[in-house]
C-alpha cells in the first residue's frame, strides 16, 4: 500500500470528497497545504478490487491495464476460486500480474480486509446490485456490468445509494463510450431523421426455468451458496454454474445481456435518458412464452418494435421522415448512403478510462446508475409483458404496473433473508 507523509491525505481521502480541491479549501487549509494534499494524492494510484474473474472480467481487467498510471487491481474475488487463477493466467503480455492480487472468496470480506477505492462489479445479473450498495456503503466508486439489476426495486434502491453516498458510478453500456456510437446516436437525437415513428429492434428471448437439470457435485473451489446469492439454494448443475445467462434464477436473460445494449443505443439517439415507455404489448408469438415479440409505445408517439430475429445485435434500425439509419456497435448505414457523412475520428472505446477520470473529477460517467436503472427497468418489463401474455400500462414517475395486481406482482424477487439489500 503506498504511503503518505504524515497530516498528507491519501489519494482515497481526496478523492471520496465530492471534489478534491473544493473540499479541501471549504476545511480552511491554505493554498499551500492544499496544493500539497492534491499533489499528494495526483501520485498515488487508485486500488481497485474486481468481483467476478469470469469471460467479462478479462476484458475489463485488459482495460483497466491500459490505465496502470493511475489505477491498479489489487485484489480479485470470485466464489469459484479457480476462476482467479484462470483470469490471472489470461494476462500474455504480464503473467504475473494477477500474482499480486489478494484473492478472496466472498467480497463482504474483501471489502473489509482491503483499502480500496474503487471496484468492478463483474458477477451474475442477481448478485450486482446488493454487492454495489455495500460497496456505497464503503465509500467506494463503482463500475457495474450491464444489466444493472435482477429487478426493477433493487435497482432503484441501488440508484440511491449511489446518490445517497455520493459515488461515481459507471454502468458496462460501453458503447457510450464509443465514438462512432456517440457521432450516430447524435445525428439522430439533432433531427437528422426528422421525425422518427418507428425504432426496429432484434427481439432478445428472456430467461427460462431452471427445470430438469440433474444434481452434480459441486466443484472444489467453489462456494454454491455464495453463486445463488439472493435466489434460493437449488442444486448445482455445471450450466447453471457456466450458463447462468439463460435461466430465470440468476438472470432476466438475452433481453437484459445484450438488449441492454442495443435498447441503451436506442435511447441514447432519441435522448431519451429520463424517458420509459408509457405502454408494452405482446404482439407475435414465440414458441415458448419467453419468445414472445412486443412493442413499446413511448409519450411522443414513437413505437420500438421487437418482432425479428434479425437486426443489429447491439442497436436498432431508426425510420424517420429523412430516411434509415441502422446504428450498431462500432459502426453505423444509412438509407440513402449519403444521409450521414462518414465518421472521421477514432473508434477507439474508453469506458473504463472515462469511469477513472469521473472518479477524479467526481462529474458523472458516459453511462450514470440512473440511465442503467431506466435501460434496465424496460428489459425487465419487456419479459413481464411476456410472461403474462398481456399489455403493460407502466407508471414511470411511481415505478409501477397501472391496473394489473399478478403483473405488478413480478416487478419484485423474493430474497434469501441473508442476502437482503442493505437499508438505504
Amino acid at each position: 500500500m503506498t504511503t503518505t507523509p504524515q497530516n498528507s491525505p491519501s489519494r482515497r481521502t481526496v478523492l471520496k470528497s465530492i471534489g478534491a480541491t473544493t473540499a479541501l479549501a471549504a476545511s480552511g487549509l491554505a493554498p499551500s497545504a492544499i496544493d500539497a494534499a492534491t499533489s499528494t494524492a495526483a501520485r498515488d494510484k487508485l486500488r481497485v478490487g474486481l468481483i467476478g474473474a469470469g469471460n467479462r472480467a478479462k476484458w475489463l481487467t485488459r482495460a483497466l491495464s491500459r490505465e496502470s498510471q493511475r489505477a491498479e487491481l489489487v485484489a480479485v474475488c470470485d466464489c469459484y476460486l479457480p476462476q482467479i487463477d484462470a483470469l490471472a493466467a489470461d494476462d500474455k503480455k504480464n503473467p504475473k500480474t494477477g500474482d499480486s492480487w489478494k484473492r478472496y472468496q466472498n467480497y463482504e470480506k474483501m471489502f473489509d480486509s482491503e483499502d480500496l477505492d474503487a471496484v468492478i462489479i463483474a458477477t451474475p445479473d442477481h448478485v450486482r446490485v446488493r454487492a454495489a450498495i455495500i460497496a456505497c456503503s464503503k465509500g467506494l466508486d463503482i463500475y457495474a456490468e450491464k444489466p444493472l439489476s435482477f429487478s426493477i426495486p433493487e435497482g432503484r434502491a441501488l440508484v440511491e445509494a449511489v446518490r445517497k453516498h455520493k459515488r461515481v458510478l459507471q454502468v458496462g453500456t460501453q458503447q457510450r463510450s464509443t465514438p462512432i456510437n456517440q457521432y450516430a446516436c447524435e445525428f439522430v437525437r439533432e433531427g437528422g431523421l426528422g421525425k422518427v415513428s418507428t425504432i426496429l429492434v432484434k427481439n432478445y428471448s428472456g430467461s427460462r426455468p431452471a427445470t430438469g437439470l440433474a444434481q452434480q457435485p459441486i466443484p472444489e473451489g467453489m462456494d454454491w451458496n455464495l453463486f445463488c446469492d439472493q435466489a434460493q439454494l437449488i442444486d448445482y448443475h455445471e450450466q447453471l454454474h457456466r450458463r447462468w445467462r439463460g435461466f430465470d434464477p440468476f438472470t432476466g436473460g438475452p433481453i437484459c445481456d445484450r438488449g441492454s445494449h442495443a435498447l441503451d443505443m436506442v435511447h441514447l439517439a432519441m435522448g431519451w435518458e429520463n424517458v420509459a415507455p408509457a405502454r408494452i404489448e405482446p404482439t407475435t408469438k414465440g414458441k415458448d412464452y419467453w419468445d414472445r415479440g412486443v412493442r413499446l409505445y413511448y409519450p411522443d408517439g414513437t413505437v420500438i418494435r421487437l418482432e425479428s430475429d434479425g437486426g443489429p445485435a447491439f442497436g436498432g434500425i431508426f425510420v424517420g421522415q429523412q430516411g434509415k439509419i441502422e446504428i450498431n456497435r462500432g459502426r453505423f448505414a444509412c438509407n440513402p448512403k449519403d444521409l450521414l457523412a462518414p465518421f472521421g475520428g477514432t473508434e477507439t472505446e474508453s469506458h473504463v478510462a472515462n469511469w477513472l477520470d469521473c472518479i477524479e473529477s467526481r462529474e458523472q460517467p458516459n453511462a450514470p446508475v440512473e440511465v442503467g436503472h431506466l435501460i434496465t427497468t424496460v428489459a425487465h418489463l419487456i419479459n413481464i409483458c411476456r410472461c403474462t401474455g398481456r399489455t403493460i400500462n407502466w407508471d414511470s414517475a411511481n415505478e409501477q404496473i397501472i391496473g394489473d395486481d399478478a403483473a405488478n406482482a413480478l416487478l419484485t424477487k423474493e430474497r434469501r433473508p441473508e442476502f437482503s439489500l442493505p437499508t438505504v
